[in-house]
């Protein structure tokens, strides 16, 4: 059985596109998942990138494009009240019912369900409250172990190479973003094409400009 790192940030709709697929898509295989919140702006920050939201021609593609991906995927969706939001509150709602731990399946769905289709404000307190209430938790969002807890997952997702959200990581080997679920199936059903010798290929290609 293999296992999957999923790190991801409530703020991505194609995080939670993702998420709500990845049963389905992966039909057929062996693996265990472990959920990994992580801050996105941290990894924007270290390789000096805007997120999609900060290019205004890309933000509008962006929302026509999760959109109609939800249609096509029957997910549940509607845009939260304002977008980009900061996503804090439910990454430490979601590590602090999990007494800081890697939260289930269950936590991350309530909360990416609620986020992307209920058409609330995602950063409001309130909101976290509800969430936290639906959850049957009275937790400590500024805990200092739950804030170390984000901080040392973030860290850890960028020493393993990962650059966006959501990313899966098996066998040190990344799957980025919604598109990659697919290719990660390949990889676990054996394709010889995604070994990790064959995955190593491009690494050694040199610059052109």
């Amino acid at each position: 059985m293999k296992q999957i790192d999923f790190y991801f940030d409530f703020v991505s709709p194609f995080a939670y596109l993702a998420f709500d697929t990845l049963p389905q898509a992966l039909l057929g295989c062996s693996y265990q998942v472990r959920y990994r919140p992580i801050l996105f702006a941290g990894l924007l920050k270290t390789y000096g990138q805007k997120g999609p939201a900060e290019i205004e021609p890309k933000r509008i593609w962006t929302y026509r494009h999760v959109a109609w991906l939800a249609r096509q995927l029957g997910v549940p969706f509607q845009m939260p009240t304002q977008h980009p939001f900061n996503p804090l509150g439910l990454l430490r709602l979601a590590l602090a019912v999990s007494d800081g731990e890697d939260p289930n399946r269950h936590v991350c769905e309530t909360i990416f369900r609620q986020a992307w289709s209920s058409g609330q404000d995602a950063s409001a307190p309130e909101f976290t409250q509800q969430l936290a209430t639906v959850l049957g938790a009275s937790p400590d969002l500024s805990s200092e172990q739950v804030k170390l807890r984000l901080r040392q997952n973030t860290e850890e997702a960028i020493a393993r190479g990962v650059f966006g959200v959501p990313t899966m990581v098996v066998d040190e080997q990344i799957f980025w973003g919604l598109d990659a679920l697919p290719m990660l199936k390949a990889y676990l059903d054996g394709e010889p094409d995604l070994s990790a010798h064959a995955a190593a290929a491009g690494r050694v290609l040199p610059y052109g400009v």
